[in-house]
């Protein structure tokens, strides 16, 4: 009895639900409730939870108005494909409204997400540029597969930590390359890796992957993570590295460099311009 308590509540504060409880100890509800009542799932748990039933209403909703001509292929497993169409719509891109929206400066991002949605749906996007930023647009408008995506991206969310290391690895250079840039001022010795998200919730995911792939991070109010020291980003451009040809925006007024450079060319100057270890073990800068 101690041990089945004792496992209740472990589980419990690695935020596993009620029912999760009961599947994984295969005992009555009754008697995991009474071990973890007074225990409560973290916020970001609930979040994920409310998202999900969300998600399953828009579900019954479509199913009332009918299904769409257009079909697409639904996915059992995850690829690394799949992992980055879908990361790439939740860190740069919309899934709402009857579309799935992806927007981004760089060309070969666009051309990846296409790629990716080509799997599993024949159809072209319709596509958009903007003249004065040079943003490109892509979007398709499904609604069921739209309720699909919102459902593989709640399960994505979820699920990282438990899935393979090359996919984590698809998932953070999906999200460096869309909402990171490499912060690298030699005149003031500082050099980080940091990413941008409105969802604090998904920042902390990142924070979690990263750890599993070994980098060391930091969440940092109100809504960035950053990625400090030189064996981080050794480990960073070794296991990960932002894609070839994503490239800073040069024009910008506030700009350091006054050039479209790609991210990883930046990363390689920062790392090179570390110092080699003086006699005391430390960097001479």
């Amino acid at each position: 009895m101690v041990l089945f308590k004792q496992q209740c509540i472990e589980l419990r504060k690695c935020d596993y639900t009620l029912g999760e409880i009961v599947k994984i100890t295969r005992r009555p509800k009754t008697s995991v409730y009474a071990h973890i009542r007074n225990i409560p799932l973290s916020k970001s748990r609930w979040d994920l939870i409310r998202a999900a039933h969300k998600v399953r209403a828009l579900q019954l909703a479509a199913g009332r108005r009918g299904k769409s001509s257009r079909t697409f292929k639904k996915f059992s497993s995850w690829d690394t494909d799949m992992v980055s169409l879908v990361s790439h719509l939740i860190f740069d891109g919309e899934i709402k409204r009857g579309g799935c929206v992806y927007f981004n400066r760089n060309l070969p991002l666009v051309k990846r997400v296409e790629g990716c949605m080509r799997k599993i749906y024949a159809y072209e996007p319709r596509r958009w540029k903007d003249k004065l930023t040079g943003v490109h647009r892509i979007s398709y408008f499904n609604v069921a597969l739209v309720i699909y995506l919102q459902g593989k991206a709640m399960n994505l969310l979820a699920d990282i930590h438990q899935l393979p290391i090359e996919l984590k690895k698809e998932f953070i250079r999906s999200f460096f390359d869309d909402e990171g840039c490499m912060d690298f001022r030699q005149s003031r010795n500082l050099r980080q890796i940091r990413g941008y998200q409105k969802n604090v919730e998904i920042l902390h995911v990142i924070q979690r992957t990263l750890a599993d792939i070994g980098i060391a991070s930091a969440v940092v109010s109100p809504n960035e993570v950053k990625i400090v020291g030189k064996e981080n980003l050794l480990k960073f451009q070794k296991e990960i590295n932002f894609s070839p040809g994503v490239r800073i925006n040069g024009d910008r007024p506030n700009s350091v460099w006054k050039q479209h450079l790609e991210k990883r060319e930046i990363l390689r100057r920062a790392i090179e311009s570390y110092k080699p270890l003086g006699s005391n073990g430390v960097h001479r800068h």
